[in-house]
């Protein structure tokens, strides 16, 4: 029996929930605030990607009492990156890190804020309505049940390819030429066979990153001792090789990494184009969070470090929109402090990628990390260095009596 879709006002509704969404659901619930926390898919579900969690991310679940979680769920070390280029292999030291996959991060982020208060609507789509001076209508539909349920503040989580706001005419979220393609899957211990040498080339606690011509892969063991794949191919690339993953085999080969035949067998996912940018991150009555607000390339675990922080950052500011009602400034100050967050990760992120998809720059950033693995400490450490996420409120001005 499923439950009909709810309806009325809600203080909040949280689009979407990921990790963004989960984790902003719990802090404003425990905070007291009725949350409706609406997710088009039924959890648990797997994600392409995300399994590596950077230490900014690290420091936004310790922040928000979620370091218990992880342990309860199997969350392994990452201590270091092994880089792959044109047969060349080398290491380097994360300052920070854990594994755990997005199916049992999710899901335990998920359970946590309903535990908290929240009220979860699975398999639901949603759409941002009109607004009004004292809530925004988001409509629900789920097959051909539909409800309308009024919002003071929407939290928009919801991914990638977030269609919640196409009926606002100022939302604008548009894909960079040239981004790539995201692809993954996951590879059960069992699929590789005890004696696999897989199974001892892609060990515990350690980040393996091939570089090809026209993409990367990233591998790393999961909690249950699966094989997560995770990469990022040029279009053109992908469609020329026959599928993902004969584009990841053909990556895996040019950087001297040892196949993997469970590829071929694998259930393959892929997501919208990566990197993207949208605007404006804030209108009247919502926020835009997580993926949905931009994405870039990331490469250990700085997306889901962007995240996280972005759902504590939110916490704040949503009270002070519930306390003191809606103000335009208020939409200003989330656009700045999150420009603030995440403009120069992503920034580094962007220019690390665009290096690597030049054979010549590419081939000279690796040899000198090669001679001297020092020099990608400081980045390593500005990636994953916790951020100041609190914003910057600019105080409302007084009612008049």
């Amino acid at each position: 029996m499923v439950d009909p879709l709810p309806s009325g006002r809600w203080p909040v509704v949280v689009v979407g929930a990921g990790p963004a969404g989960a984790l902003a659901a719990l802090g404003l619930a425990r905070q007291g605030v009725p949350v409706l926390l609406v997710e088009r898919r039924r959890f648990p579900r797997w994600k392409v990607c995300g399994a590596c969690l950077s230490g900014q991310a690290l420091a936004a679940l310790a922040e928000a009492g979620q370091t218990p979680l992880l342990d309860q769920l199997g969350s392994r070390p990452l201590r270091s990156v092994q880089l792959g280029l044109q047969g060349t292999r080398t290491e380097l030291a994360l300052p920070a890190g854990r594994v755990l996959s997005r199916l049992a991060l999710d899901q335990g982020l998920v359970q946590a804020a309903v535990a908290a208060g929240a009220t979860l609507v699975p398999e639901v789509m949603a759409q941002l309505g009109p607004a009004d001076a004292g809530a925004r209508a988001v409509q629900l539909r789920r097959g051909r049940e539909s409800a309308t349920v009024q919002a003071e503040l929407v939290l928009v989580a919801a991914g990638l390819a977030h269609r919640c706001l196409q009926d606002l005419p100022e939302a604008d979220s548009r894909v960079q030429p040239g981004s790539r393609i995201g692809a993954g899957c996951r590879l059960p211990a069992s699929h590789q066979g005890p004696q696999h040498p897989a199974i001892a080339a892609y060990g515990d606690g350690r980040l393996h990153m091939a570089i090809g011509r026209h993409g990367y892969v990233g591998l790393v063991r999961l909690e249950d001792g699966s094989l997560n794949v995770a990469a990022a191919f040029d279009g053109a690339a992908l469609a020329a090789a026959g599928g993902a993953a004969a584009a990841a085999s053909q990556v895996l080969r040019e950087a001297g990494f040892e196949p993997l035949p469970g590829l071929a067998l694998a259930d393959w996912q892929r997501t919208p184009a990566l990197t993207r940018r949208s605007r404006p991150l804030a209108g009247n009555r919502y926020l835009l969070l997580g993926d949905a607000a931009g994405y870039v390339e990331p490469f250990t675990g700085e997306g889901m470090g962007w995240a996280l922080m972005a759902a504590l950052s939110s916490t704040p500011l949503a009270l002070a929109a519930l306390n003191n009602g809606w103000d335009e400034q208020l939409a200003r100050d989330w656009s700045r402090s999150q420009a603030a967050l995440m403009a120069r990760r992503q920034r580094l992120c962007q220019a690390l990628a665009l290096v690597l998809r030049r054979p010549w720059s590419s081939r000279f950033l690796f040899d000198a990390l090669h001679r001297w693995p020092s020099l990608a400490d400081p980045l390593l450490a500005s990636l994953h260095r916790p951020a100041q996420h609190r914003p910057a409120l600019t105080p409302l001005p007084t009612p008049c009596p």
